[in-house]
């Protein structure tokens, strides 16, 4: 009993002294500067991504405003009742879900977003976070490891809104979403059995997603980057235009605004998905190293507050945040340099995109919430 009391205490925590001010607003001061210094990094890339489009870049930086507030919103949530809101929560994002596919907003042959006069939002995007909180909240009620009977309401949780999403389609969304929810599983201790169980289930089921689940589209982005010369004017223009980029950036690039690939249209996609190729493009690999080195950092105060969250929800809460936060920096990276199959995973805190950017500002505000609310002992 002792032990579990002292390893839940605050380690850093002094009776009697007055919180700091970041304690009290509940606001981690070095993760804080770290998204500041990134998000106005990269407003300069996606001003010569878009073609010096200075009306996206603004908005942009509205949407990022936006994001900061509710980070700043979401911080100010305890854990615990973060942990109570969290079905009713994952209930909304599914009926959104639900409702997109009976009235989502159609473009490019995916229905993906709701529609509302004056803007529109993606609903797969706060599902990003509602997964990861439900399944943390179920087994944290649990005993640890999970159980099997565990383990199976904690993958249909996570089935439902993937399904859902798969269903629209958009795979790098529900791929993502999965893997918020499987990180929550392995960081409660998930047993060996069971991942290994998972691992040969996997080999067939490969099979399955490509004769029944995969759409003709998606099977040619895998025949594309398995070869992508075999189309260069079709399927594989996208990937060799990226590699042409990164490689003509060479180790310093060729300047801000100077890149070619972008500025003259060769390169689709250039201020979203494959925004980073426009950086290898005019800042080189030396651009790209310091890119990678600051997500890097960003990742390193994640695990710290991972490591010090006070209690379990918290823990499983602050690493898959932390987890699916690496996952989307390499799929992006992956894809755009032809190491992955292309699935339309935004480069974060760079690319274009309204409810992403909130959606990733709000997760930060998760890891905030864990690591300042230090009064909450509960599992």
């Amino acid at each position: 009993m002792s032990q579990d009391f002292i390893r839940q205490m605050d380690s850093d925590h002094n009776f009697g002294s007055t919180p700091s001010w970041s304690r009290r607003l509940h606001i981690d001061p070095v993760l804080m500067l770290m998204l500041i210094a990134f998000c106005s990094a990269g407003l300069f890339v996606l001003y010569s991504a878009s073609g010096q489009n200075l009306d996206m870049v603004v908005r942009q930086a509205v949407y990022m405003l936006a994001g900061f507030v509710t980070m700043f919103v979401v911080a100010q949530i305890p854990p615990r009742f973060l942990r109570r809101l969290s079905p009713v929560v994952y209930i909304g994002g599914v009926m959104l879900l639900i409702a997109v596919l009976v009235m989502g907003y159609d473009a490019k042959g995916a229905q993906r977003w709701i529609s509302l006069p004056g803007f529109r939002f993606q609903p797969s995007e706060f599902v990003k976070l509602a997964v990861p909180l439900t399944v943390a909240a179920w087994l944290c009620r649990k005993p640890l490891p999970p159980s099997f009977q565990d383990v199976a309401l904690s993958l249909i949780l996570i089935g439902i809104p993937v399904a859902l999403i798969a269903k629209q389609p958009d795979l790098g969304t529900s791929v993502l979403i999965a893997a918020s929810g499987i990180f929550v599983l392995l960081l409660a201790g998930l047993k060996w059995r069971f991942i290994i169980g998972a691992t040969v289930l996997a080999l067939p089921s490969v099979w399955v997603m490509w004769s029944f689940v995969m759409r003709e589209y998606q099977k040619q982005r895998v025949l594309t980057f398995l070869n992508p010369e075999s189309d260069p004017w079709g399927a594989g223009w996208n990937i060799i235009q990226s590699k042409i980029a990164i490689g003509s950036g060479g180790l310093y690039g060729k300047g801000w605004l100077l890149g070619t690939q972008s500025r003259l249209d060769f390169l689709p996609e250039s201020h979203t998905d494959f925004i980073i190729a426009v950086l290898a493009e005019e800042f080189g690999l030396a651009g790209v190293l310091v890119l990678i080195a600051a997500y890097g950092l960003i990742i390193g105060r994640g695990i710290f507050i991972t490591m010090h969250a006070q209690n379990m929800f918290a823990k499983l809460i602050s690493g898959s945040v932390t987890l699916t936060f690496f996952v989307y920096i390499f799929v992006n990276i992956g894809m755009v340099s032809g190491l992955l199959p292309v699935v339309g995973v935004p480069l974060p805190l760079v690319s274009r995109g309204g409810t992403s950017i909130v959606t990733l500002m709000a997760g930060f505000g998760l890891l905030m919430s864990a690591h300042t609310h230090r009064n909450f002992l509960g599992r």
